[in-house]
């Protein structure tokens, strides 16, 4: 009920920014986001300057690559936001995650994880990195052209993506939001992609 002397603009700020959180809460699924069974969306990434991240990802030299030129049988892809607080909170599980997958002798070479920094500019990717002692390969989106080309994900959101020998890739897990536990999630990852 709108009462005499509410600021109008107001209301209607707070209705909108209502609707941009209720397919968070509600769970929705995103029409455009990576379909499983499908090939994800093509993008390309830099090259890291970091040596360590080359040689965790399987590349060399500098230029551009693609999610499936990286070293691996399974990509794990956060996409992430300095300012989500979400994203925030959950990075120690995040980094658990990679810790887990390092520990494995069976999954340690088969596994990779990156995030994509949407909307963030490099130097607001290495705060994050830093801030949160994030051990594996992050990269800015400052123009948001991934964004736009993955369907405009919420954050935190996960893709995974299976990497074939032809060179080719298929998405086996798109979903939005954080995971509860390291385990439970890692299981679901190694059954999903047939690891």
């Amino acid at each position: 009920m709108i009462t005499k002397g509410m600021n109008k603009p107001l209301i209607c700020c707070a209705a909108f920014a209502i609707c941009l959180l209720v397919p968070i809460h509600a769970g929705l699924a995103f029409t455009n986001a990576p379909a499983i069974g499908e090939s994800l969306p093509p993008f390309e990434l830099p090259i890291p300057q970091d040596t360590r991240a080359q040689s965790y990802l399987g590349l060399s030299g500098t230029g551009q690559f693609t999610i499936a030129q990286i070293e691996a049988k399974v990509v794990i892809i956060q996409i992430f936001s300095m300012y989500c607080p979400v994203c925030q909170k959950e990075a120690f599980r995040v980094n658990e995650l990679y810790r887990t997958i390092q520990k494995r002798k069976d999954l340690k070479d088969k596994i990779r994880m990156i995030g994509i920094g949407t909307g963030n500019t490099p130097f607001e990717v290495g705060f994050f990195q830093k801030k949160y002692e994030v051990p594996f390969p992050l990269f800015p989106d400052e123009n948001l052209s991934i964004h736009r080309i993955l369907g405009e994900l919420r954050t935190p959101y996960f893709i995974g993506v299976k990497i074939n020998r032809d060179g080719s890739d298929e998405v086996f897990y798109s979903r939005l939001g954080q995971f509860k536990d390291v385990n439970s999630f890692l299981k679901r990852i190694v059954e999903l992609s047939g690891l």
